[in-house]
């Protein structure tokens, strides 16, 4: 069990993924209106903002002001001030997620939009450490690498389906 609560918080970001999928799960089980395309659309990209954005973020701020010593042995680098940085950029990312969560169409363009630029520049950065210094550690190298990249991907999916869902709902 220690195992399994280590992977699930030291994976943080698919462990939020997979929160998310749940509650989008149990948010069309208890829907009474049709499950239509748009409806499914929405559960699956709004219970995605309020958990892989908004609460993995949240998740993220507490760790690096709060825990700055140990998310920094996490990532295989030294404690420093920027820890502070990181997490105050997250929490700023959360409460945009939070407010994306039942928001409009560009808020959520906003919610994915920056933590994408901080997502997918620290992506870089953790391919920067694995070719100079050899960083393989599990908060560089491991699942957080992987949803650096792909968390912004398929929040940039999920924008396209709800952009064209509207237009086909526009043109009827």
């Amino acid at each position: 069990m220690r195992d399994t609560a280590a992977f699930a918080l030291g994976n943080f970001t698919l462990t939020f993924f997979v929160l998310g999928l749940l509650a989008s799960a149990t948010a069309l089980w208890r829907t009474r209106q049709p499950r239509t395309p748009a409806v499914v659309l929405e559960a699956l990209f709004s219970y995605f903002l309020l958990f892989s954005i908004a609460f993995a973020n949240l998740y993220n701020f507490v760790l690096h002001v709060f825990f700055g010593k140990m998310a920094a042995a996490f990532i295989g680098w030294e404690d420093s001030p920027f820890q502070l940085e990181v997490g105050f950029a997250s929490l700023g990312f959360a409460a945009l997620g939070l407010l994306a969560f039942k928001g409009s169409f560009d808020l959520r363009l906003a919610a994915i939009v920056g933590p994408a630029c901080f997502l997918w520049g620290a992506a870089g950065g953790h391919v920067y450490q694995m070719i100079t210094t050899h960083n393989f550690a599990p908060g560089n190298a491991g699942v957080i690498f992987y949803s650096d990249v792909l968390v912004p991907i398929l929040g940039f999916i999920f924008l396209w389906l709800q952009r064209s869902a509207a237009r086909t709902h526009r043109l009827r």
